[in-house]
């Protein structure tokens, strides 16, 4: 008995549906099915497996029941047992489907609703999805809108048949746009949420000033000028690095453009923010001097560990250097990725008498030697009485102005200065109560020990209880680094694990003699 109902509307509708909502006609066509099959389970019940199918051609409706074979039923309205299918349909096996056509239902009021919301509902999924497909790979693209409306500053704006947002927060500065007008704006990321794809829009990332200068460089475009970072003030300043993989061009020189044609368009675009194009170096030194242009540098001293660098300038620079509310010198900071510091060459000159004073007086303290010893001392590259202490005395005698035997004596009482210094320091940590066996870790110097006793930490258990970044902070970072703490703290610990080790080993033992 054929129970096809023929609609060919409803292929009108889903043509008309596909074209509006720039989906595909097969997607409107499984939303009506869905509709069509939810009414079908609200009229013969909700439990069982109702199917609607339309006929992709005549637009014929059928409905049916779907029944599965199965070895053991669980769920008698869309089961039923393989025992039973044998009697009455031997040609079916287990995991087969019985269908029984159904006739066709007469959609009232209530029915065509819901039906009709089920539709609505699942060409919006479609369209969110297409949506989301279409811009999810599109992150980092340059995209042309038009301002929908505007939210608490905030701009919707139209991308087709998308919508984006522009936060208040991702325009430049004094920058307003009103309904209808069009806006250039760059994709930062695209999100999929449950209320749809969500696209956002920037003018402040550095990634748009990036992409423009790609529109407006054919080199850029091409690859054979690639922009290394680039950094920014949105609105009154940016800094790009930029290299070149042809020796024959200058990568600044493309990027400005003759007569700075090139650069003034992005300019233009970016409501005046002013741009420092420079050239990118692998060599750290080189990138910061250049990254702090137009100041002049005079000397860079590089921190690898620290990730700083001291930048020297001379007095009349320093304002340009650290530039305006210290814009010049932020920036070049974020381009080169180091905390950048800046000094005068009067400033360094005083704290480097400053440094070479304190070290000499040390010496002179220390050795009980006259300030000119000291001198030549410090001025040799000893910093520390232990270096000299543990220097060749061939090494000290080659010193201008010395000798073996001025060499000698200067070894022997740094020597005896150490020496007494651990003593005092040694008599200090047992004063303390650090225990000898935090003395005989290898890693711990005696002015080290004095300041775990003055932490109060004077037993393994007292060292073990502590956390790496603790101990480091107790014995001072450029004296431990953090895996030597780790291992510290672990050896402290290893007796915990032996004092719980005994009583199992006994309790063992006692277990075999019964």
């Amino acid at each position: 008995m054929d129970t096809a109902i023929a609609r060919p509307e409803l292929l009108l509708v889903a043509d008309a549906v596909a074209r509006e909502k720039s989906i595909e006609r097969e997607e409107v066509l499984e939303a009506m099915e869905q509709a069509i099959q939810k009414a079908g389970r609200a009229k013969y019940g909700h439990e069982k497996d109702i199917r609607a199918t339309i006929d992709r051609k005549t637009g014929d409706v059928r409905l049916s029941r779907w029944t599965e074979i199965v070895e053991a039923v669980e769920n008698e309205e869309t089961q039923m047992s393989s025992n039973d299918a044998r009697k009455l349909f031997p040609d079916k096996s287990i995991g087969d489907f019985v269908v029984d056509p159904l006739p066709p239902i007469d959609f009232g009021r209530i029915a065509a609703q819901t039906a009709k919301q089920v539709i609505v509902q699942r060409v919006r999924e479609y369209e969110r999805k297409r949506q989301y497909d279409e811009f999810k790979d599109r992150v980092g693209e340059i995209i042309n809108g038009v301002v929908k409306r505007t939210e608490y500053g905030n701009l919707m704006v139209e991308l087709g048949k998308a919508e984006a947002l522009l936060r208040r927060d991702e325009l430049i500065a004094r920058e307003s746009f009103r309904n209808g007008d069009r806006v250039r704006a760059y994709i930062y990321d695209v999100r999929e949420e449950p209320r749809g794809p969500q696209i956002f829009l920037s003018r402040t990332h550095p990634g748009f000033l990036a992409k423009l200068f790609a529109q407006e460089v054919p080199e850029i475009y091409d690859g054979i000028i690639e922009i290394k970072a680039v950094s920014r003030d949105p609105g009154s300043r940016a800094k790009m690095a930029v290299i070149s993989r042809d020796s024959s061009i200058d990568p600044v020189g493309a990027c400005v453009g003759m007569r700075g044609s090139r650069v003034q368009a992005v300019v233009q675009e970016l409501q005046g923010e002013k741009i420092d194009i420079i050239p990118w170096s692998a060599q750290a030194a080189t990138f910061v001097v250049n990254a702090l242009a137009p100041a002049e540098v005079t000397k860079v001293v590089l921190d690898e560990e620290a990730g700083r660098v001291e930048v020297v300038v001379p007095d009349e620079q320093l304002s340009l250097a650290i530039g305006r509310r210290g814009q010049n010198v932020r920036l070049a900071s974020q381009l080169t990725r180091w905390d950048i510091d800046i000094l005068t060459e009067a400033e360094e000159s005083e704290r480097r008498q400053e440094e070479f004073r304190r070290r000499s007086g040390l010496f002179v303290e220390a050795l009980d030697v006259d300030d000119v010893i000291a001198g030549l001392l410090v001025t040799e590259g000893f910093n520390t009485v232990e270096e000299l202490a543990f220097t060749p005395p061939e090494e000290v005698a080659a010193i201008e102005g010395f000798d073996d035997s001025v060499a000698d004596e200067l070894i022997r009482r740094a020597e005896t200065f150490l020496a007494q210094r651990d003593n005092a320091l040694t008599d200090k940590r047992i004063e303390l109560g650090v225990s000898d066996d935090i003395a005989a870790m290898d890693v711990f110097t005696p002015v080290m020990l004095v300041a775990l006793g003055e932490k109060q930490i004077c037993s393994l258990d007292d060292l073990g209880d502590l956390a790496s970044d603790e101990l480091i902070e107790i014995v001072g970072a450029d004296n431990m680094d953090e895996e030597t703490a780790n291992s510290v703290i672990m050896a402290a610990r290893s007796h915990w694990f032996e004092d719980d080790g005994e009583p199992a080993a006994a309790s063992e033992e006692t277990g075999h003699d019964d």
